[in-house]
């Protein structure tokens, strides 16, 4: 995006200075990487991310005012999966943002998705390091290149992360809990906010109950009670794996979330078709692409309300493939589920009662952003909050995916260079 640190960069870069970059990254993670690293970071004006942060604040503090959004929001929550002890604001949201070309010829910023739920805070500081120091961007670039947003410092962030997961228990005491965690992809994430913060990486399967209290068992075998849980076990994997808990996820339990599973379910694709209309000030989001209900779409209403948002349709359904929609389930990660162009017989062979499930959004299209030895490459721009006890909803980094496919997923382009997970930075400056 910077054009003269793009040159700066493509310039100087070497093949071994990549393979020197990933093993650096293992190294500090303490494991493999098991999914595709781009070989450069990208360079960003301050006043775009501050834009796109501020649009994810605004957007967030919107939902949670709304409170006939949070309780049609709520009836979604699967049955036995409506955890007890609800907090009453997410700790974590992740605001995923494309860069699209307006009429007028701009680069404009547009929501991809929203999330309540925790994004690699530990792994993402790794990798941003490893770009700096392997890749000598201070030297190579000049100084005052930061990565932190709101004015963080390293300590500052590491800081607002530990009141965030950690809160002002004892850290043996904080448990993350993740289904079978030793073999998630996210697990270098696992490993260095683990031994950043204290806390123990637990297999949520191995929870026990011994009375009001969750406990898990330590390194020695000792049962350890846990006063917070930092949740990083979605309903979706716990749903598709059938992973037999040994407590009941509905029972009032005497521990603190970190990250409470219900607002992965309140704050979620579920919002978007409520962000793109007008909020109770009249005031329209443009930076929210348009966005219906299947069941509403089928129905009639959804479509008319697309084609009113000036997206194109088809002008009969019979044999229809709607190439300007994205089918996208509500509750899938990683972009599981998604389909391109699909077609009106697709879509009708959905059940009709969970047809509320699923989301047609407008097809952005990213501009290509990024110049690579490649070719011109899109970049999706990942936005991490964190919102801790006594504070405020704070943008604190930023998550970079590069990609040259439909898909923006690192696993979606795994057999491409310089794609994949980065890290953005920003001069001092702006």
């Amino acid at each position: 995006m910077i054009g003269e640190y793009r040159f700066r960069f493509n310039q100087n870069f070497r093949p071994d200075l990549y393979a020197a970059f990933l093993m650096r990254l293992e190294e500090d993670c303490g494991t493999k990487i098991e999914f595709r690293v781009a070989e450069t970071p990208v360079f960003l004006p301050a006043e775009l991310l501050r834009e796109i942060a501020a649009a994810g604040t605004r957007l967030c503090k919107r939902l949670m005012g709304d409170q006939s959004y949070l309780a049609a929001a709520r009836q979604a929550i699967p049955a036995g999966y409506r955890v007890a002890g609800e907090n009453a604001r997410p700790h974590f949201l992740t605001a995923d943002f494309a860069l699209v070309r307006t009429a007028d010829g701009q680069l404009a910023p547009r929501l991809v998705e929203m999330q309540a739920f925790p994004s690699v805070y530990g792994y993402q500081v790794a990798l941003n390091t490893a770009y700096r120091e392997v890749f000598s961007l201070d030297a190579g670039m000049g100084p005052g290149l930061e990565m932190f947003l709101s004015g963080l410092d390293e300590a500052g962030y590491w800081k607002l992360l530990r009141e965030t997961i950690v809160g002002n228990h004892d850290p043996e005491t904080v448990a993350l809990t993740e289904v079978d965690p030793l073999h998630q992809k996210t697990w270098p994430d696992f490993a260095v906010t683990a031994r950043k913060l204290g806390i123990s990486v637990v297999d949520i399967a191995t929870v026990e109950p011994e009375g009001d209290r969750l406990t898990y068992r330590n390194a020695a075998g000792r049962r350890v009670p846990i006063a917070r849980i930092y949740n990083r076990a979605i309903a979706d994997e716990l749903i598709a794996r059938r992973v037999p808990l040994q407590f009941d996820l509905e029972r009032p339990w005497n521990v603190e979330w970190a990250g409470h599973p219900n607002w992965y379910f309140l704050i979620s694709k579920f919002s978007i078709p409520y962000l793109c209309q007008p909020d109770a000030a009249g005031v329209h989001e443009s930076v929210v692409p348009p966005a219906v209900f299947l069941s509403d779409f089928l129905a009639g209403p959804g479509r008319a309300q697309l084609e009113a948002a000036g997206v194109p349709l088809p002008m009969s359904a019979n044999d229809a493939v709607y190439s300007n929609l994205l089918l996208k389930p509500l509750f899938s990660f990683a972009g599981k589920g998604i389909q391109f162009d699909p077609t009106h017989a697709e879509l009708e062979s959905i059940p009709a009662e969970q047809r509320g499930n699923y989301l047609l959004q407008h097809r952005m299209s990213f501009v290509p952003t990024i110049d690579t030895p490649h070719g011109p490459t899109q970049a999706e721009i990942r936005i991490l909050y964190l919102w801790p006890e006594n504070s405020e909803l704070t943008p604190a980094l930023s998550l970079i995916r590069l990609g040259r496919g439909r898909m923006m997923g690192v696993d979606h382009n795994r057999n491409q260079e310089w794609v994949g997970a980065s890290g953005a930075f920003f001069p001092v400056a702006g």
